[in-house]
């Protein structure tokens, strides 16, 4: 998860991270001040990623094409989707499960000195 830099107490988040908040973010289903909160960061650091993220900082490329819409989609394309969904939400499930070890692992560590 996030690293401290020696010195100041800025917290330092992977490239992975970043990508994968950006892109929770931008689903329809989901805001990004609800993404921030699930994350445990400020919703302006979600908004600065998701700039920097448009402006291609990532290394990945620009995606300006909308969405399709969700109007007649075969079974198996249905399927498909609905089958990627449950992928997200489990690692999203499963980065959720991660971070509150963590917290409590920070926690246990304070109690401790």
């Amino acid at each position: 998860m996030p690293a401290y830099k020696t010195g100041k107490r800025t917290q330092q988040y992977s490239l992975e991270f970043k990508i994968k908040a950006v892109l929770w973010s931008h689903e329809s289903h989901r805001s990004s001040k609800d993404v921030a909160q699930a994350l445990d960061i400020h919703p302006f650091m979600l908004s600065r990623w998701r700039k920097e993220y448009r402006e291609g900082k990532y290394g990945m490329p620009q995606n300006n094409k909308a969405p399709k819409p969700a109007g007649k989609l075969k079974a198996q394309d249905e399927l498909q989707q609905l089958k990627k969904r449950i992928a997200e939400l489990e690692e999203e499930n499963d980065i959720l499960k991660k971070w509150q070890r963590f917290q409590a692992e920070e926690r246990h560590k304070g109690i401790g000195s």
